[in-house]
């Protein structure tokens, strides 16, 4: 059977071919009459609009691009990220869209264009997942017209917003929880050095330090890359320098996880000895023992928010420049005082 196209179904329907797209893509006003008319011709014909048909016809394509900027670093496997896709993509996918994964891979070798790609795909829209050094094509797509939501990661274009826990407050609470419970010496484990991320956390610790009059020393402040390993090692490094905290914070639940293998190797006992707040609350928190004690991100609140607040910018609403999402302390055993 030969392929048809729009303008052949139109003549048969004796109508024109914005009548025959409007049909098939359900916009517009037009006569039930000429609906049916139009149906029954493709009906017959066993006519199957094609995806670039319908694209072109509507200007959608309900193709989001999901982009993981900055290098390929291993930290996208981490659970946080994980959870947050997950809860972003069963949002997107109720408000109707498929999601189309971008490899940034040839960014290295100078060839990204973010911008020319979303328009080769005709995406409605794109969601940015932000690890480190996040390369220069990033912010070309956030000052292009092609709506663009990020996690983790600052955008100010027109067409942009983006999503992310209130890491400053993630800091404060961990701090002052400590503090109100008679705790002076809290070290601190972040991710690596040039870490944006981890390095709103750490002013942000030494900043609530100070408020309380705690006491702030630098061989306690380590830096690991967010991973179990560099936790344990960064762990071990505190307890050979000599003067022990009462208490330590790491950035992740991966590192708070390796520094209590540490501290467990070192014959000290968690929470008696040392006590330990990680970050994220990923599920492996509820079956370490000790309990691992945490601050909750709410991954699936901003997978939501993302979706929710990229479905509108497609659309051409209103939406705030950024959305910054409550933490929440969750004490378990590691913590308790």
């Amino acid at each position: 059977m030969m392929k048809l196209t729009i303008r052949e179904i139109a003549k048969m329907a004796g109508v024109s071919p914005g009548t025959v797209s409007k049909v098939i893509n359900q916009t517009g006003s037009i006569s039930p009459n000429t609906i049916q008319k139009v149906k029954k011709v493709i009906e017959d014909t066993g006519y199957q609009p094609s995806f670039s048909a319908k694209a072109l016809a509507t200007k959608k394509s309900n193709m989001i691009g999901l982009i993981y900027a900055g290098e390929v670093h291993v930290e996208f496997n981490h659970p946080f990220f994980n959870q947050v896709i997950n809860s972003f993509k069963n949002t997107v996918g109720q408000l109707g869209y498929d999601i189309l994964i971008f490899s940034n891979q040839s960014f290295n070798i100078g060839k990204e264009d973010y911008v020319a790609r979303a328009k080769h795909y005709q995406l409605d829209g794109c969601l940015i997942i932000a690890g480190e050094h996040i390369e220069e094509a990033i912010y070309q797509l956030d000052q292009s017209d092609i709506p663009t939501v990020a996690v983790d990661l600052e955008l100010s274009g027109e067409h942009s917003s983006y999503v992310m826990t209130d890491n400053e407050k993630i800091s404060r609470q961990v701090v002052e929880y400590f503090y109100l419970n008679g705790i002076r010496k809290l070290a601190f484990i972040g991710g690596q050095e040039d870490s944006i991320i981890s390095n709103v956390r750490k002013a942000s610790y030494e900043q609530s330090m100070q408020d309380f009059g705690m006491d702030l020393r630098d061989h306690w402040i380590k830096y690991g890359n967010f991973f179990e390993e560099s936790g344990y090692e960064k762990m071990k490094e505190i307890l050979e320098e000599g003067s022990i905290p009462e208490a330590v914070y790491a950035v992740s639940d991966m590192m708070a996880l390796g520094a209590l293998k540490a501290i467990k190797e070192a014959g000290l006992s968690v929470p008696k000895d040392i006590k330990i707040i990680g970050c994220d609350d990923i599920e492996a928190c509820r079956y370490s023992d000790p309990t691992l004690a945490t601050v909750k991100q709410d991954q699936m609140k901003i997978g939501k928010l993302a979706a929710n607040i990229l479905h509108d910018l497609i659309n051409e609403r209103k939406v705030q420049k950024s959305v910054f999402v409550d933490p929440e302390l969750i004490i378990r055993d590691s913590g308790q005082i």
